[in-house]
């Protein structure tokens, strides 16, 4: 049914089919299956940024070194690509935010940064509806915020969460599991992720 939609379709109409859509989906299979559906939406990272990282762990076996390796590539994404100054960088580094997220056991929190453009706005704004508003990577998400329109079910994040599942399952090449704990969208002040590795990871 999104054939329909154009460029010039409106923000609104968007995110009442994405609704629909939804709606529709939570109809027809298991919370289970939607999430399995909803990670195989997500944007993908890029394999060939992963590969020396794949193959240190497949060499290693060791996980700690994988997770090493993708915190300084996300480090130097902060600096290099984004060309953010170092206060802001010890910013984002020290509230554990990063692609590589926060190792504990066998389950990685990962908490995402602000969407890259607006990165310097939201640490410059105090208003809290706003910072949520700007956070998110998603524009359906940041133009629910924005506006009165209804806002997207829980379960869409989980698109956002494929993003971290399709990271690890390259570098591991094992099924992970992942798990919305936080998200804007539903009122929290970031979008934090668990992604539970294998237990022989």
């Amino acid at each position: 049914g999104s054939e329909k939609f154009s460029d010039a379709s409106s923000r609104e109409e968007v995110i009442n089919w994405s609704n629909q859509a939804m709606e529709r989906l939570s109809s027809l299979v298991n919370e289970e299956k939607q999430i399995d559906i909803m990670t195989g939406c997500a944007c993908n990272y890029s394999k060939s940024q992963l590969q020396e990282i794949r193959e240190k762990y497949e060499q290693t076996k060791d996980i700690n070194i994988a997770h090493r390796m993708l915190q300084h590539q996300f480090e130097s994404l902060l600096k290099d690509t984004l060309k953010l100054n170092e206060e802001l960088i010890k910013k984002i580094t020290e509230k554990g935010w990063s692609t590589a997220g926060v190792k504990e056991g066998h389950v990685i929190l990962a908490t995402k940064i602000p969407k890259s453009a607006y990165i310097k706005q939201y640490f410059e704004t105090t208003d809290p509806d706003e910072k949520r508003a700007i956070y998110c990577h998603c524009p359906r998400v940041r133009d629910s915020l924005k506006s009165s329109i209804e806002d997207l079910p829980e379960i869409y994040c989980y698109c956002g969460a494929g993003f971290f599942k399709g990271i690890w399952e390259e570098i591991l090449q094992k099924p992970v599991k992942v798990k919305v704990l936080e998200s804007v969208m539903k009122g929290d002040e970031v979008c934090k992720i668990a992604i539970y590795l294998p237990p022989d990871a």
